[in-house]
């Protein structure tokens, strides 16, 4: 088990992409609270490649480990459905964050200033089971390899036929969250932001590169209480690396892969400051994205969402459904969660969980909140 490997250990919380890190010391990780993002992921970015507009996105290359750039990570949820009509939600996240942006003095196979973490969760109307696993960054252990494209902690593995991500499996084994998937799909990548670069503030003081999959074809076996049963769906594949994520003063974010019934998908995010009403501090993105490849980046101004209600997990309120209205787009949309307890109690806590979406469009997708 990479779990063993407890010196100088990572721990993360993702957005589809966002993560943040602390260095910890050789023991089991405490749980954490998802607030104070800002203070993390707004750490300076000297000595790391700085992140900047109009880069070339070259695949399969960029389905690789970017270990220049400080963090990374590759982002998997499913929205699926077993031979019975149980819902269920899938998530997996593979992170890579560089603990220097000097590489190691030593030659050894051993040295490496790569630290990966991966997160797995099954979450049901009724039942939320997540966990995680990191390791030092070592091909036996965990790593990004080409030729067949492997993404690998410990026996938690993507493994694609070829270079490109698809088509592949994913297979997850643990002791409360167990699945093996068949991924596949026929449509072009989608380059978030700007051709990819996808801006984090309103001032672009920070920014990732961004692209995504929204259109995976998934079969496969889920474990539900003891017994391995069958499902099919469709997921969303994010992928982004950066070397800083947020500004100082941004606390959070609320993200949304949501999959709508006239065949289009749409990503969403707000990053939140301490005080709403300061405009660097506070931001939004989003596009609009089709099956051919086709797309619509939507801006800052254009989008209005809010949330409608709050639940209690632990003490602590998280906003579970919320309204989103993005006028130019006719879109008017309530979401609701599958389930509202679908809080990933690891290192650092946050919310991610199936959604479902009514209002001027129907449909299914996937949420995350932190800072809460």
């Amino acid at each position: 088990m990479a779990r063993t490997l407890a010196c100088s250990v990572l721990t993360a919380t993702s957005l589809t992409g966002l993560t943040s890190v602390l260095l910890l010391g050789c023991s089991e990780p405490q749980h954490s609270t998802s607030s104070g993002m800002g203070g993390l992921m707004g750490e300076t970015q000297t000595g790391f490649t700085e992140v900047v507009p109009k880069r070339v996105f070259r695949f399969p290359n960029d389905h690789l480990a970017h270990n220049d750039y400080r963090q990374e990570w590759w982002y998997l949820t499913a929205n699926l459905t077993t031979e019975t009509g149980i819902e269920v939600g899938l998530q997996w996240t593979q992170f890579r964050v560089a603990l220097s942006a000097q590489p190691p003095s030593s030659t050894s196979n051993w040295a490496s200033n790569q630290l990966y973490m991966a997160h797995s969760a099954i979450t049901t109307q009724t039942q939320h089971f997540a966990e995680e696993r990191w390791s030092r960054g070592h091909t036996q252990l965990a790593a990004v390899t080409p030729s067949p494209l492997k993404i690998q902690l410990d026996n938690w593995q993507w493994l694609s036929q070829g270079e490109d991500l698809f088509p592949a499996s994913l297979n997850i084994a643990s002791d409360k969250v167990n699945y093996r998937l068949q991924l596949s799909t026929q449509a072009p990548y989608q380059l978030q932001g700007d051709g990819g670069y996808s801006v984090k503030s309103a001032n672009a003081e920070v920014a990732s590169y961004y692209y995504s999959q929204p259109f995976i074809d998934v079969t496969g076996q889920v474990m539900l209480d003891g017994e391995l049963v069958n499902v099919a769906g469709q997921a969303w594949l994010d992928r982004e690396w950066s070397s800083q994520f947020l500004t100082k003063q941004q606390q959070g974010w609320d993200w949304f892969a949501l999959r709508l019934d006239d065949s289009s998908t749409l990503m969403l995010f707000q990053l939140r400051g301490d005080d709403k009403e300061v405009s660097s501090n506070h931001f939004y993105s989003g596009r609009r994205m089709y099956a051919d490849g086709s797309g619509e980046t939507i801006t800052s101004d254009e989008i209005q969402m809010s949330p409608t209600t709050w639940h209690d997990i632990d003490g602590k309120p998280h906003p579970v459904e919320w309204q989103v209205r993005i006028d130019n787009q006719a879109i008017d949309l309530h979401i609701s969660p599958l389930n509202p307890n679908a809080k990933m109690p690891l290192s650092i806590t946050y919310w991610e969980g199936p959604i479902s979406i009514t209002g001027s469009h129907t449909g299914a997708g996937y949420m995350e909140l932190t800072g809460y």
